[in-house]
């Protein structure tokens, strides 16, 4: 039987783990062909050109080093003449991307990532298994938006591409932004120095009023709808506990230096029920159950008109810490005293802080982040968390690595069905729980 870790191995684990994110140096040895083209310039790929692609595109050229965007693709040649004309109008000097280099379609990704030394990988989160091994395979050091996977296939995907960028010393900072946040970094050292103990409960949430929707045009395939639509669709999102809980879920992994062993929960679709929101539901609760004992909360949904709450707190064996995506950190210990608070000192930018961080790594041929694993895992607990509120059922996370359930298409081409298609009512099927089977 496996020994669980005491007190002190999980802080161990934990320190590392905060090196990591904050970018300690996992090896000093400089990078053989760090610029694919022997320059002292960077060549970028940004692969996904909707308004996040766009966004990180523009943080990594805000960064100080000498960068270059010389490739785009999309699956949308809407999507990439926008991306592009707005990114031109800020950074005329860095942009290199003629006619040649903007490539549209699925294969898209296909041409552009051999062109560069990093990419930019932004699409919909169904994508991201499949460009980011290719980005790997073709030794591209990357920055990747989360979540890095929709399905268990989709992870052991993603896990198998982090062990060849570890072997090729390949830098890769994933999009959980949290992890490069001022607040969250200082309050984590203290955690990880005993500040509250050992962590025995938390509570996780992203509760807000739901995102856009695109209504459905004249003569579009339905494979086009759902990729306009992709936030209401698996295959290409996830559902919101994966897509936009993740960062919640990911702090509750961060802080207790674990991944859950089983999950159970509900959830359902209440308020967004209509044939526009495909098939995610509107309202996730769950347990997330971690090696230790300790019991994490988590809840996220999408009603107008209620109150909002992003934020996480957890409760340890000698005190209590409260976290936001704002400004906050609060630790106060057992007795109610507060011994630490962030409020005051503010942050800087952690989405241009991966960015500044990641290019000053590749800038100087260090290897510093593998954030591909956690990445992962957080991205697979949200995984687990879906599973468990579409089936009713426990899940247990062994279990549900080991499944082969993939959400993907057979084919990716706009004349291709995906597997889940509306009715003659334009409505979409629903997990049912107690009748979904998710493994």
């Amino acid at each position: 039987m496996k020994k669980e870790p005491n007190a002190q191995e999980r802080r161990d684990f934990l320190k590392a783990s905060a090196l990591l994110a904050g970018g300690a140096i996992l090896s000093s040895i400089p990078l053989a062909g760090a610029y694919a083209s022997g320059s002292d310039t960077i060549k970028v790929a940004l692969i996904g050109c909707g308004d996040r692609g766009t966004g990180a595109a523009f943080q990594a050229l805000s960064t100080k080093f000498n960068l270059k965007l010389v490739a785009m693709a999309d699956a949308f040649q809407d999507r990439l003449d926008s991306s592009y004309q707005s990114l031109s109008a800020k950074f005329a000097t860095k942009m290199d991307v003629p006619k040649e280099r903007q490539f549209v379609g699925f294969d898209a990704y296909m041409k552009a990532i051999p062109l560069a030394d990093v990419v930019l990988l932004v699409t919909p989160p169904g994508f991201r298994p499949i460009h980011f091994e290719e980005a790997i395979k073709q030794g591209k050091h990357v920055f990747m938006e989360k979540p890095v996977a929709v399905d268990a296939p989709g992870i052991r995907r993603v896990l198998a591409a982090a062990e060849e960028a570890k072997k090729k010393k390949l830098n890769v900072v994933v999009g959980l932004q949290r992890r490069y946040q001022s607040n969250y970094r200082e309050a984590m050292k203290r955690v990880q120095d005993g500040a509250i103990g050992d962590i025995v409960s938390g509570q996780v949430y992203w509760n807000s009023g739901g995102v856009w929707v695109r209504p459905r045009t004249a003569n579009q395939t339905e494979m086009e709808y759902q990729m306009r639509n992709w936030y209401y669709f698996n295959w290409l999102c996830g559902d919101h506990i994966v897509e936009q809980h993740v960062h919640n879920i990911d702090i509750a992994n961060w802080i207790t230096g674990e991944h859950p062993v089983s999950v159970q929960g509900t959830g359902s679709r209440a308020w967004r029920t209509g044939k526009d929101y495909g098939e995610i539901y509107d309202n996730h609760a769950n347990e997330f159950t971690y090696p230790n004992g300790a019991v994490i909360y988590s809840q996220c949904r999408h009603f107008e008109g209620t109150s909002n709450r992003v934020d996480e707190s957890f409760q340890g064996t000698k005190g209590k810490i409260y976290l936001s995506g704002g400004n906050q950190a609060i630790i106060v210990d057992s007795k109610g005293k507060e011994i630490y608070n962030h409020n005051t000192k503010g942050n800087a930018n952690p989405y241009q802080t991966e960015h500044d961080e990641l290019f000053e790594a590749i800038s100087k041929g260090d290897y510093k982040f593998t954030n591909a694993d956690y990445g992962a895992t957080t991205t697979f607990s949200g995984i687990i968390g879906r599973y468990a509120t579409y089936s009713g059922q426990t899940i247990k996370w062994d279990e549900a690595l080991a499944a082969n359930n993939s959400l993907l298409p057979e084919r990716f081409a706009w004349d291709a069905n995906p597997r889940l298609m509306p009715d003659a009512n334009g409505l979409y099927p629903v997990a049912m729980p107690g009748k979904t089977k998710v493994l």
